[in-house]
């Protein structure tokens, strides 16, 4: 059993304490909160040890690692103390707000040989991980294109500047980094980081200081593109729903939370697939887990985390590296988009150059189609244009 500490009784932290409070090989021992009620209750009903200060617990509490559920703001100083005292840790997404931080803690853990995970549960589902094994595998032949999306119901109505972290660009909020950051992160467990970010826009629907919806296009090492559209103002969903489509030389595939999509062209197969679309249901693929609470991946996620305590790191979990990749696109992101947070950029000092959110889509269009070699002459000037208008 190992012992462990939970920063932070928000949303996500009450769903990893009770993951964690049932695992057979986690205990988890302390709570830290700066919510004086959370900690009465915690000692009370749970009879945990419960901090205000984490520097406390971590000091008291004879841990073996923590799993850090605070704002983002807040996740450099706290992974950085827990590694420099010798604690695994495991931190929600996204790692940091900056890549440079985020690179930083993953080079500290790899120093100290300690595991490290962040909380990209969407690796964890069967449809995607099946998803990113027939790419990899080459099912669909060589890739071309990769589009992911996800849409819901988040911010509807216009709210108060200031009423919660989430509206605050500076302490982690915005569609970037609560929505967008999710599909990225899934495009890079498929596909791999891009090499450049070639274009992007958000854009403020209800909130006033931070996106509600996000555009970006990308270009891979390979010459394959990438889309991303996220929007969490979109009140045609119910919850949230991510999705990816890849795209290559001998058909597509579409995953999404319940289900994935095989499409090969005529006369293509892979082991037992034939020619034309085979679709699989999450329910044959998500392995099943000891605690079921909101989704299986909840659970399999700290499955892989107390696997890293003993040693047995997954491959496909997201790791303070694997994470680092993400932030660095979220940055790249915003740098285009000229909506760095305003002590380092101001919105309205973005050069009128980058291109519109319907040159990018006319440009998505073009990327999807191109096939042939005058397909991918035109792909190639397109590009040339966005660059020498940013030059």
């Amino acid at each position: 059993m190992f012992r462990i500490g939970l920063v932070g009784i928000g949303k996500m932290g009450i769903s990893h304490l009770a993951i964690a409070r049932s695992h057979p090989g986690l205990e988890c021992v302390a709570v830290c909160d700066s919510q004086a009620f959370l900690l009465a209750g915690a000692r009370s009903h749970l009879h945990l040890d419960a901090y205000k200060s984490f520097d406390e617990m971590v000091a008291s509490a004879r841990l073996d690692g923590v799993v850090v559920s605070t704002p983002t703001s807040s996740h450099t100083r706290l992974a950085r103390a827990a590694l420099e005292h010798g604690l695994a840790v495991f931190v929600e997404k996204p790692l940091t707000l900056r890549a440079e931080e985020s690179r930083a803690l993953a080079q500290l853990a790899e120093r100290r040989g300690l595991a490290n995970q962040v909380g990209y549960h969407n690796r964890f589902v069967g449809t995607f991980r099946e998803l990113r094994r027939l790419v990899q595998a080459g099912a669909i032949g060589r890739i071309h294109h990769v589009d992911g999306r996800a849409f819901g119901p988040v911010v509807t109505r216009p709210a108060g500047a200031g009423r919660t972290w989430r509206t605050k660009k500076a302490e982690g909020g915005g569609c970037l980094h609560d929505y967008a950051c999710h599909v990225i992160d899934l495009m890079n467990f498929v596909k791999g980081p891009p090499a450049e970010v070639v274009g992007s826009r958000t854009t403020r629907i209800h909130s006033a200081q931070v996106e509600d919806a996000v555009h970006a296009m990308f270009e891979y090492g390979d010459g394959a593109t990438g889309m991303l559209e996220t929007n969490w103002s979109d009140e045609s969903y119910r919850k949230m729903t991510t999705s990816v489509t890849v795209y290559g030389t001998r058909g597509k595939v579409f995953a999404d939370r319940q289900e994935i999509g095989l499409f090969l062209d005529s006369g293509s197969t892979f082991e037992k697939f034939e020619s034309g679309w085979t679709v699989r249901y999450i329910t044959e693929l998500q392995e099943p887990v000891a605690y079921y609470l909101r989704g299986e991946e909840y659970s399999a996620q700290l499955d892989a985390f107390a696997d890293a305590l003993s040693g047995r790191p997954h491959a496909h979990a997201s790791t303070f590296a694997s994470a680092a990749e993400t932030d660095a696109v979220v940055e790249e992101i915003l740098a285009l988009d000229g909506s760095l947070p305003t002590e380092r950029r101001r919105v309205a000092d973005a050069e009128p150059c980058i291109p519109s959110t319907d040159e990018l889509l006319q440009a998505a269009r073009l990327y999807a189609r191109a096939r042939g070699a005058a397909a991918r002459r035109r792909m190639a000037d397109e590009l040339r244009r966005f660059k020498e208008r940013r030059a």
